[in-house]
């Protein structure tokens, strides 16, 4: 099935199943890499990406993206291009879940926190639906070190609350 065939009405028939990351992703070809600062009396600094890393793709693209509190960025996935993601500043909830027909990993939800003070890159292959919410005031910003070019014929959007309205944080309780 091509990506751009994906829709509303087919996502909302996939028995979504949501998964913990406490032991790492569960979605094939997701990954995700904790970062250590390195702090000292002048401040810090993060490597967010370097070629030595085992399964990363060396960018094409790099972006940045700001959300303001409390937005969900979402439904959006590729078929051809591989996001890798990192938070440089606030915090941020990012869920993505395996809409590949073929994978072994299909229904299977994810959900990452990422933040300054917890940092990590995270990679998202084509084929997985993914989007984002804003956990930090007055904003949170995403750095992509994407595995393409960007081209708008690669981006399939679907409305926020096509499915998984419920994964969003945070839970009271």
């Amino acid at each position: 099935m091509k990506m751009s065939e994906v829709t509303a009405e087919w996502l909302q028939q996939i028995d979504f199943t949501i998964k913990s990351t406490m032991q790492g992703p569960t979605i094939e070809g997701i990954k995700f890499k904790k970062l250590s600062p390195i702090v000292d009396g002048r401040g810090d600094v993060i490597e967010m990406w370097s070629r030595p890393w085992e399964g990363y793709t060396v960018p094409e693209h790099v972006y940045q993206s700001a959300t303001d509190y409390g937005v969900v960025k979402c439904w959006h996935l590729h078929e051809i291009h591989t996001d890798q993601m990192v938070v440089t500043r606030g915090k941020i909830q990012i869920v993505a879940a395996d809409v590949r027909k073929d994978s072994p990993t299909f229904g299977h939800v994810n959900s990452f926190i990422l933040s300054t003070a917890t940092p990590g890159l995270l990679r998202i292959p084509p084929g997985c639906i993914h989007g984002w919410k804003g956990l930090s005031i007055p904003e949170v910003i995403v750095t992509n070190v994407q595995t393409h070019v960007y081209d708008a014929a690669d981006e399939f959007k679907l409305p926020w609350d096509t499915v998984l309205t419920e994964v969003w944080e945070p839970k009271n309780g």
